[in-house]
């Protein structure tokens, strides 16, 4: 009776801490993988890391974030060990602090980009465009780049080859309507929307004028687009580190359904979630195996 007793304990014991697996291996339902510290600037970065916490518990990670309101520090911290990753900034900044810092940071993966977009002035699509009409545009050279851009893969204008993320007016070399390009500080664009036919922006200064990204931008950068390509914001770790157990669960959380749905959701179109050619791969690879799953299952019934 004494070894009852103490085996309906144990049992018991067990139950409360954990599980029993079929081959009698104990399991803690509440297993710790371990702390992911991350450095991130407020907005969208440490919002979207939050959302992320509960999936990560869930995993048996603890997520913790802390936010920087510098751009210096959160590199700095990565590099020294203090902090797993940081995600703030995109790949050129990334590779520039790098070269100027001595840093070893790499890309350990693509989470979101913030799009520019063409949107309504006194013309409401780019069918009414007339010879001689103004587009405005920020005078920055990455952003007004990146602008041109925009308007070439819509139609407007043709860049000289090669022109890039660095383009300037001064390569456009087709510009079949004769349009006429007004730079402005990227600030000043959206206040001029009543006197020409379209501006472009990127998404916060879109929200500041009152348009909705999703409702009223008349074409976007998009996940293939070179500039998205590039200026996709990323998770950074250092070199060495990309490859972790901690790091792959943050950032395949990051990139999951769960995130993609609440980023679209929430950020109405200003931040969208990055897909990569990996990010096809492997969303092409679960159909298949889920396709296999259901012929297997179906096969055993029969």
């Amino acid at each position: 009776m004494k070894n009852t007793k103490i085996i309906t304990v144990s049992l018991a014991t067990a139950l409360a801490i954990g599980a029993i697996t079929a081959n009698g291996v104990l399991v803690s339902a509440d297993a710790e993988k371990g702390t992911i510290k991350v450095a991130a600037s407020a907005t969208p970065h440490a919002e979207i890391l939050e959302e992320a916490k509960p999936i990560l518990e869930k995993e048996g990670w603890d997520l913790e974030v802390t936010v920087f309101d510098d751009y210096v520090q959160p590199n700095l911290v990565v590099e020294s060990g203090d902090f797993d990753a940081n995600y703030f900034q995109h790949i050129p900044y990334l590779d520039n602090f790098n070269e100027e810092q001595g840093t070893h940071l790499v890309n350990a993966g693509g989470i979101h980009y913030e799009p520019f977009g063409i949107y309504p002035g006194t013309k409401k699509s780019l069918d009414e465009l007339e010879d001689g009409d103004t587009i405005a545009v920020p005078n920055d050279t990455t952003n007004e780049a990146r602008a041109l851009l925009l308007l070439q893969d819509n139609g407007v204008i043709t860049l000289k080859d090669g022109a890039g993320l660095e383009a300037t007016v001064k390569d456009i070399e087709e510009n079949p309507k004769n349009i006429k390009i007004e730079e402005l500080e990227a600030a000043q664009v959206s206040r001029v929307k009543d006197e020409v036919a379209f501006v472009v922006l990127n998404g916060n200064y879109a929200l500041q004028a009152g348009y909705s990204v999703s409702k009223d931008s008349i074409a976007h950068e998009t996940s293939d687009s070179e500039a998205a390509k590039t200026y996709v914001n990323v998770i950074a770790v250092k070199e060495g580190n990309e490859e972790s157990e901690a790091i792959k669960a943050l950032v395949d959380t990051l990139k999951s359904d769960e995130i993609k749905d609440f980023i679209n959701e929430k950020y109405d179109g200003a931040v969208i979630p990055f897909e990569d050619s990996a990010d096809a791969d492997k969303e092409e690879t679960a159909d298949v195996t889920t396709d296999t799953e259901t012929e297997t299952t179906e096969e055993a019934a029969e």
